[in-house]
């Protein structure tokens, strides 16, 4: 009887693990997300723009699309040149967009990458995956002199 019990209250433990486990799998890392502009912006300088941006906006290149994790490229004046979620947002100059608390995301993104040249930029953004909006972290590079590329990752 102890052993049941005992396998009962282990298997108790272990399923009520499992939900975060798996939840934490879904999403995408800091690593990762950084990994993917370091690929984009290689597409970039191997392939040229048009076709990496074809890459980054097709939806079955695992390269560019990873769970909760996508590419998208800016330009220095806020025009989406690629976007890996949404295509519509394609040529829509974003450079006064800013999340629901007011904080701007495209400027933040010139901020970073004029004083740094790179690093992480934190907003809200609708995640792709729950569809809801969730703080959002990401990691943007300068290229070329005039892109932006970057990826972020939901907290």
């Amino acid at each position: 009887m102890k052993n049941i019990l005992r396998w009962i209250v282990l298997s108790l433990c272990f399923s009520a693990m499992l939900p975060g486990a798996i939840a934490a799998g879904e999403r995408g890392t800091a690593d990762e997300a950084m990994a993917m502009v370091h690929r984009a912006i290689d597409d970039i300088n191997k392939n040229g723009r048009d076709k990496a941006f074809a890459d980054i906006a097709d939806t079955g290149n695992k390269q560019f699309h990873d769970r909760d994790l996508y590419v998208f490229v800016y330009d220095m004046n806020g025009v989406v040149l690629a976007h890996g979620n949404n295509p519509r947002m394609v040529g829509k100059n974003l450079i006064d967009l800013k999340d629901g608390d007011g904080k701007p995301i495209i400027k933040g993104f010139i901020d970073v990458v004029q004083s740094k040249g790179k690093g992480w930029w934190d907003y809200k953004w609708p995640n792709p995956m729950t569809k809801a909006v969730e703080e959002k972290s990401a990691y943007i590079e300068k290229v070329g002199g005039d892109l932006i590329v970057g990826s972020g990752i939901y907290k």
